[in-house]
């Protein structure tokens, strides 16, 4: 039976988000607005200083591993100090990589290791505060209808974002194009930094357990086990689309301005079935969405095969756009929905949330190795398609370890 979750300030309405939900929400707009802007044209950035895919491979690579470092370290701040200050300090060191970024201008290739590790700190501190604060301000009740928001509004930065910075770079050129581009998302995040300021100073309680995720794994019975490896799942496909398709889009048109028009039809799309499945996936119906959704996702991959064209990854993005939330929206919230079952966990939730955290980082890091070796091995179009395929058919087999969690998460 679902508990009462700790530091609730008041007791919601059934499925409603209160003020500071609301604001939590704002914040992570701002965040995924800023990063929606320029992150979409990292990579491009990058591969246009350099044509090597093996490089950005290790970039990524770089940012995952020390994402990971940063969420087991930070756990400790979030859960015996200020948690907010850990999700400020997190927004502005995203600023600060993007500060970099225009500072070293086309060198920051060379500097690829250390610009990945800022972003990885960055991110790691933003979400191991963020995803605390989030299962603090939801409930079970109110869970699927905040991810549903979630998307919804990320899918709306998806549609404006970079549709204006490929415009804006096409228009004013790579140079003048790349650093207005990157000035402004340095503004924003610095927004999010001051909106933060609006979200309440939360109760510390309790000691941090460094060794729990280990602990937790160790035990015979626990659901932890199949969930954490349906999170590393995941995260295989998360470490490498998040880069790779972006990329694909620009290699196929050699345009800025594509890739924003990408974003914006995809995005279009996902902002309505994001808001279709926070509105109507219920606990009851988490596992046949999960099944939809992470099989659909799979199936779209195939037209690659027929031809490597913006066509071809259009649909791909279209189909991801309106499958992947009945997959992603039921995955978060069973996760979270596991670490208020009882008391026990809820007192724990930064160390269950640092577990849920590793497990993703350990699949990102899996699925950007795998793409290291592979692509180092060979660049032959087939072999790319092939091993997108294999990449993207992880959320089937996320769905099949957790699928017997599902049904538990009924409220």
């Amino acid at each position: 039976m679902q508990t009462n979750q700790t530091n609730q300030t008041s007791v919601k309405s059934k499925g409603k988000l209160d003020a500071q939900a609301i604001l939590l929400l704002v914040v992570h707009a701002l965040f995924g607005g800023a990063n929606a802007l320029s992150g979409t044209f990292v990579g491009v950035y990058l591969w246009k200083a350099k044509n090597d895919f093996t490089l950005i491979g290790w970039f990524t690579l770089t940012t995952h591993l020390t994402m990971a470092i940063t969420f087991w370290l930070a756990g400790k701040w979030v859960k015996e100090h200020n948690k907010m200050n850990c999700l400020r300090i997190g927004v502005s060191i995203s600023a600060c990589f993007y500060m970099l970024v225009l500072w070293m201008g086309t060198s920051s290739v060379h500097y690829f290791v250390w610009l990945g590790m800022v972003q990885g700190i960055s991110v790691g501190l933003f979400w191991i505060a963020f995803n605390v604060v989030y299962f603090e301000v939801t409930d079970p009740d109110n869970r699927d209808r905040f991810n549903g928001w979630v998307g919804l509004l990320g899918a709306c930065a998806g549609i404006i974002a970079p549709w204006i910075s490929g415009l804006l770079i096409v228009t004013l050129g790579d140079g003048a194009g790349y650093r207005l581009i990157f000035s402004i998302s340095l503004g924003i995040f610095l927004l999010g930094v001051v909106v933060s300021f609006f979200l309440k100073k939360r109760k510390l309680s309790g000691t941090y357990e460094w060794l729990l995720p280990l602990r937790i794994l160790r035990q015979p019975q626990t659901p932890w086990k199949r969930v954490s490896l349906a999170l590393l799942f995941q995260g295989v496909r998360e470490g490498v689309f998040g880069f790779m398709i972006g990329l694909l889009v620009y290699i196929s048109t050699s345009s800025e301005a594509s890739l924003g028009n990408f974003a914006l039809i995809t995005s279009s799309v996902a902002l309505v079935s994001f808001w279709a499945a926070g509105r109507f996936i219920r606990p009851s119906f988490r596992k046949k969405s999960m099944f939809i959704g992470s099989v659909m996702v799979v199936l779209v991959i195939l037209p690659f095969f027929w031809k490597m064209s913006f066509s071809t990854l259009l649909i791909f993005g279209i189909g991801s756009a309106l499958f992947f939330p009945m997959y992603s929206i039921p995955m978060v919230s069973v996760v979270f929905d596991l670490i208020g079952s009882d008391d026990e966990s809820a007192k724990q939730r930064e160390e269950y949330i640092v577990l849920r955290e590793l497990s993703l980082n350990v699949g990102r890091v899996c699925g950007v190795l795998l793409f290291i070796c592979v692509i180092s091995w060979s660049k032959e179009p087939l072999i790319i398609n092939v091993l997108l395929l294999v990449i993207g058919s992880s959320t089937f087999f996320s769905w099949v370890f957790i699928r017997n969690q599902l049904p538990a998460a009924k409220s």
